[in-house]
């Protein structure tokens, strides 16, 4: 399975002085990265992987922490990153059970990708805050199943 999570909320981007990259999560962005550990709780994880930019990071921290896996960073998750090269990191973890987060340009961009390819993505595919994206793959590499898990009430 393959985990595609975006970012849980950080500051304001409009009310954020410093480079956007170091943008650190909100409290209640806080709040969302500690949620992970009760959805990710039964859920076996071989890889975190994240995009570069500090909320990224931060959301997969308290994942990290308990599961006690290092958070590999990966280029092709940052914002503004080609279909090509997500896709290609995708296709190497897509038989490893990784958790990745990203942004919300990178995620509806394969999500996009997917769907092109036949995947059910529902009638009115979401990427909010802090929501995850469930992929099972066939053999094949193909994308097979989707499921989305909003962000946890109260968040």
């Amino acid at each position: 399975m393959l985990y595609l999570v975006r970012h849980a909320k950080a500051g304001d981007r409009n009310e954020w002085t410093g480079e956007d990259w170091l943008r650190p999560l909100s409290r209640r962005g806080q709040m969302q990265a500690l949620d992970l550990l009760d959805v990710f709780r039964d859920v076996h994880i071989d890889r975190l992987i994240s995009s570069w930019y500090v909320r990224c990071a931060e959301t997969l921290v308290p994942l990290a922490g308990e599961r006690r896996i290092a958070i590999e960073i990966a280029e092709p998750l940052a914002e503004e990153s080609s279909l090509e090269d997500a896709l290609a990191l995708v296709r190497k973890h897509a038989h490893h059970d990784a958790v990745f987060c990203s942004h919300g340009d990178v995620i509806p961009m394969l999500l996009e990708h997917f769907a092109s390819r036949g995947l059910d993505l529902g009638p009115a595919p979401q990427c909010a805050k802090g929501s995850i994206w469930v992929i099972e793959f066939h053999a094949t590499g193909e994308p097979l199943r989707a499921r989305y898990l909003p962000p946890p009430e109260g968040t």
